[in-house]
């Protein structure tokens, strides 16, 4: 996992927000409820809308554009949609919060370190 620093402690809000951020590359969702932090995809699954321009209630996060409405925690659509958001790992450290990626060569590296058969 590559952990990623997207906001120092003197920059986190103490209220709620919903944010668009910009991570290696990806447009992310950045989310805050009470004293939790979620990151998702910034483009809704159903239409592509901007997630970071929808709002927040109960954990869910709500698309502006269909009123389709996703789990923060999960990224599981609700009952009917049939569709999920990319969820990141989120992190708080001393110094800042942390967003982390999965390695994109990690698979790569493994078929050439032990070849097809796992040997």
């Amino acid at each position: 996992m590559n952990w990623i620093k997207i906001m120092s402690n003197d920059v986190l809000e103490a209220e709620n927000f919903i944010r668009l951020i910009r991570v290696d590359g990806k447009k992310i969702c950045l989310v805050k409820v009470g004293d939790e932090f979620f990151a998702t995809q910034n483009r809704c699954p159903h239409a592509g809308a901007d997630l970071s321009l929808g709002i927040c209630k109960d954990k869910k996060l709500i698309c502006s554009f269909h009123r389709y409405e996703y789990d923060l925690k999960t990224g599981r659509g609700a009952a009917g949609q049939g569709d999920y958001l990319n969820i990141y790992p989120i992190k708080k450290e001393e110094d800042g919060l942390y967003v982390g990626f999965k390695d994109k060569w990690a698979f790569i590296r493994k078929f050439f370190q032990y070849g097809i058969t796992g040997n």
